[in-house]
């Protein structure tokens, strides 16, 4: 063997071993003086439609389920303020949430994500379909862009009709996300994302606007709301046909208050325990409905 195709060897064989890796897969058979090696490449990409994440809490399967959905994640950072990425504020409050329904007992919990990847918009309400969830739960925060006074939580539920301009443009913001983590949604789902928002009327909307409303009254005194907190609009990720969906706002990263408590693990925990205790009332209640006596007094005492 020349020098010449040695060196072309030695210089080209990195470049074709990465393009095919790239467009083969992660791992690919490299044949060098008569021994096969194998190199295996991390490549970053979305969750996979197959790949159901693990459940957490009561080993019951007749206890309800809850989908916690931590937004935004891998290229997608999300809302920036300060330095701050909404990303790992709300993964932050997401894992906390978790744990404290553990502690509490008595329902089951699964994660969109647990880390820091990739999840579409159309996998995120798809996985609380498969599981056969009982309630969705997408944690986001928000941004102001310069106007740093605006501050405090917001909850949304899914509508045709946002309820205001700011909900219209938040919605129009974050039903874009797939293009910034690089996964645009199909338009063939066009005709399936209608069909699914009509199905999503009813009773479904009706428990949701009802879980909407006990984060509001059990976040009363422990964490702040933005005035106008109790909003609709046409958002993707709360598209999921026969189940509960609510997107719960935390705060605006772009404001120095409601930053501090983004990022302290005193401020993550006054969230996760609203969230907690809206939680475990509003299935207090549906077992109570469906027990055929609902009573608002004793679900709230149980939970």
């Amino acid at each position: 063997m020349s020098v010449r195709t040695l060196l072309l060897i030695i210089i080209g064989l990195p470049i074709v071993l990465v393009g095919g890796a790239l467009a083969l897969g992660q791992t690919i058979p490299v044949p060098i003086v008569g021994r096969d090696y194998v190199l295996s490449f991390a490549i970053q990409g979305a969750q996979g439609d197959s790949d159901l994440p693990r459940i957490y809490g009561s080993d019951d399967p007749d206890r309800p389920l809850v989908v916690i959905d931590a937004g935004h994640g891998g290229r997608d950072p999300g809302a920036i303020g300060g330095g701050v990425q909404e990303k790992v504020v709300v993964l932050a409050i997401a894992l906390r949430l978790k744990d404290l329904l553990i502690e509490q007992g008595g329902v089951r919990i699964a994660l969109t994500r647990e880390d820091d990847r990739i999840v579409t918009l159309a996998q995120r309400p798809e996985i609380a379909r498969q599981l056969d969830a009982d309630l969705f739960l997408s944690i986001h925060a928000d941004s102001a862009g310069d106007l740093s006074n605006v501050s405090g939580a917001t909850i949304y539920t899914l509508s045709n009709e946002a309820s205001s301009e700011a909900a219209a443009r938040f919605a129009a913001r974050e039903n874009n996300a797939d293009r910034l983590n690089g996964a645009d949604v199909e338009a063939a789902n066009d005709t399936v994302t209608d069909m699914l928002v009509e199905l999503s009327q009813g009773r479904t909307q009706e428990q949701s606007a009802e879980f909407q409303g006990l984060i509001r009254r059990e976040g009363e005194g422990r964490i702040e709301f933005h005035p106008s907190a109790i909003r609709s609009a046409a958002l993707a990720v709360l598209r999921a046909p026969d189940v509960p969906a609510v997107l719960f706002e935390s705060g605006f990263v772009t404001n120095r208050e409601d930053r501090a408590k983004l990022t302290t693990e005193e401020g993550r925990n006054s969230y996760a325990e609203v969230l907690a205790r809206a939680i475990r009332v509003y299935f207090a209640r549906r077992l109570e409905v469906d027990d055929g006596a609902p009573d608002e007094a004793a679900s709230d005492e149980a939970a």
